[in-house]
Parts: C-alpha cells; sequence; structure tokens
C-alpha cells in the first residue's frame, strides 16, 4: 500500500482528502502544518506528497523548497493543493519543484486521479528499458538516475519523466498538449505553460547539454536526434 502525506492546515479538507485517499487504496500521512509535515515527509518518505500554500508555521512554498533541496525527499512528488487559482501562482509552484497543481474548491475524483496518474507515471511501464544513452547523456531508468559526463543530475520525478519520454524519441516534435498527456496523465486547457516551465528548469540542471532538447517555435519541443557519428552532441552541430 502506498503511502501519501496530506499537509493541509483545514480540518474539514485533511478529513475528505483522507477519507476519498483511503478509499482508493492508500495509506495516509497528515498534517496540520509546515513543520511537522517537513518531518514526517523526511521520516516516513511518502509516494507522494499533497501541500498545501497556505499553513501554518511555515508555508507550502517554504516546505516545497526544503523538500527540493534534500537528497532524503527531492525525489518524492509533490502536488499542491491552494486556493490560489492564477497561472503566476501555478507557474511559482513549478519553479518550486511541483509536479501537478490543483485549485480549491476541487473534486475528489479529480484529485485522486491525478495522485493516481503521478504515481502511475512514475512506475515501469512494461518495456524493460532499463537506460539510455545519448552523447554524454546517460538516463538509468530503473534507478530513476541521470548523469552527464558520469556527473549526477538531481531531477524531481516529473523533470526526470519529462527527459525520459522526450530522450527516448529522440527526433520526434512533442507539442505541450502531447506532453502533458504522456508526462502528467491529462490534457488541460491553461496548463500547457506548465510545460515550458519544467522543460526551462530541466535545462538549467542539464548545464553544458542543455541544448539536447530544442525548442520548435510555435509547436512545441523535441530532443535533438543524433549525428552521423551517433551522438547527440550540441557541440557536434555547432
Amino acid at each position: 500500500m502506498k503511502s501519501v502525506l496530506v499537509i493541509e492546515d483545514e480540518k474539514d479538507i485533511l478529513e475528505l482528502v483522507e477519507y476519498h485517499l483511503a478509499q482508493a487504496g492508500f495509506a495516509v500521512l497528515k498534517a496540520p502544518d509546515g513543520e511537522s509535515g517537513l518531518e514526517l515527509a523526511r521520516s516516513k518518505k511518502p509516494a507522494l506528497i499533497i501541500l498545501d500554500i497556505m499553513l501554518p508555521k511555515m508555508d507550502g512554498k517554504e516546505v516545497c523548497r526544503a523538500l527540493r533541496a534534500s537528497p532524503l525527499t527531492e525525489w518524492i512528488p509533490i502536488l499542491m493543493l491552494t486556493a490560489k487559482a492564477e497561472e503566476v501562482d501555478r507557474i511559482v509552484g513549478f519553479e518550486l519543484g511541483a509536479d501537478d497543481y490543483v485549485t480549491k474548491p476541487f473534486s475528489p475524483r479529480e484529485l485522486v486521479l491525478r495522485v493516481k496518474a503521478i504515481l502511475r507515471k512514475g512506475e515501469s511501464d512494461g518495456t524493460h528499458q532499463k537506460g539510455i544513452q545519448r552523447g554524454n547523456l546517460w538516463i538509468d531508468i530503473d534507478r530513476h538516475h541521470v548523469s552527464i559526463n558520469k556527473r549526477p543530475v538531481t531531477l524531481t520525478s516529473t523533470e526526470f519523466k519529462l527527459l525520459v519520454e522526450m530522450a527516448s524519441h529522440p527526433g520526434r516534435v512533442f507539442t505541450r498538449e502531447i506532453l502533458l498527456d504522456k508526462v502528467w496523465g491529462y490534457t488541460y486547457e491553461g496548463y500547457a505553460r506548465t510545460v515550458d516551465t519544467h522543460v526551462r528548469r530541466l535545462r538549467e540542471k542539464m548545464e553544458d547539454s542543455e541544448e539536447y532538447i530544442e525548442t520548435i517555435r510555435g509547436v512545441g519541443y523535441r530532443f535533438r536526434e543524433a549525428t552521423e557519428e551517433g551522438e547527440n552532441s550540441p557541440a557536434a552541430e555547432g
């Protein structure tokens, strides 16, 4: 039974989310404030965290930042739950490393579906692909590990899935809508900018190899195809 940590200070919402997650077969951990939620995340290491932004003691943004900064929790998917619905607030959440975003009021059924989609995308798809080598980039599928020139690159769960999806199909152009469906597990109007934010963060973390991911203006993104020498080297293509 996979565990989900819910960090929410509104008791009614906390109990509502707990009930529906339990009905879906999840073990639920609960925290009423940011500090206790962060402690639980570090000690219990849940499969996923549902995190409210407006929290006492330590707000959700601080918690998200702390989770992503620690090797103990950097890999745990985070679904932000908040009353803020403006696009700028969603982008801020994704900039901090959140994997998905649900606004209040919300449908408990949709929330559970989002949780399942995030966790499902983190599981093996049955192809048993163990790794992807693209030039100086190595992606270890089984261990969820990425390295460039043998130097580890720390990615969030969603960043890893985004990289694997594109690197598995070099040369293929992905629209933002397709990536939303493939990586996040759903298509929702207004969330396409989410992809841009994650691609930007992914490029920043890949540093000298960031040009592997090309922007196709007006369409989306693609992972650069191999050169004649058999490598996806940005330097080789100028």
